[in-house]
């Protein structure tokens, strides 16, 4: 019964914990049966830090599998991390305390793979560090990119 709840769990709510929200997606190869495998563009929020938005492309695998949820996604990506309004740090950011904070987290595959964004403060540069990579619990991949957001004043904009 425990592995049934955990299955369900898996299956039902991970899918869903990731709070990025889809900016476009083109097709990358066609497939006669189910959707073409893509390339999705998402953007999401850092929940820790308001004023830092991060876009994330990613590969995702279509046809039957993909359609059902099974598939399994390449760990190709791209992040690009910007500045959009003000930033205040909290003192455990600031501090280092919390260098390497999952950020945001995406499964790709039904169990085993995900794709994760990390954080990291860089001090004497003022700059945020965004990391991405995919973990696998018996293997992941080198592949990754990162992102780095430098911290500057930001005037509020005045509408005429």
């Amino acid at each position: 019964m425990r592995t049934l709840s955990l299955t369900l769990f898996v299956v039902l709510v991970l899918p869903f914990a990731a709070r990025a929200e889809l900016v476009g997606e083109v097709g990358t190869k066609f497939k006669l049966v189910g959707p073409n495998d893509k390339i999705v563009v998402e953007v999401f929020e850092d929940p820790d830090i308001p004023g830092v938005a991060c876009y994330l492309s990613r590969a995702k695998t279509g046809g039957v599998s993909g359609a059902v949820g099974v598939a399994e996604d390449t760990s190709d990506a791209s992040l690009a991390c910007r500045q959009v309004g003000s930033i205040s740090l909290p003192d455990e950011i600031a501090s280092g305390k919390r260098d390497g904070d999952e950020v945001f987290k995406k499964r790709t595959s039904l169990f085993t793979k995900s794709m994760q964004v990390v954080r990291f403060y860089d001090a004497p540069r003022n700059t945020l560090v965004y990391l991405n990579f995919s973990d696998r619990i018996i293997e992941g991949s080198p592949k990754n990119s990162l992102s780095v957001v430098v911290i500057r004043p930001w005037a509020a904009t005045v509408k005429p």
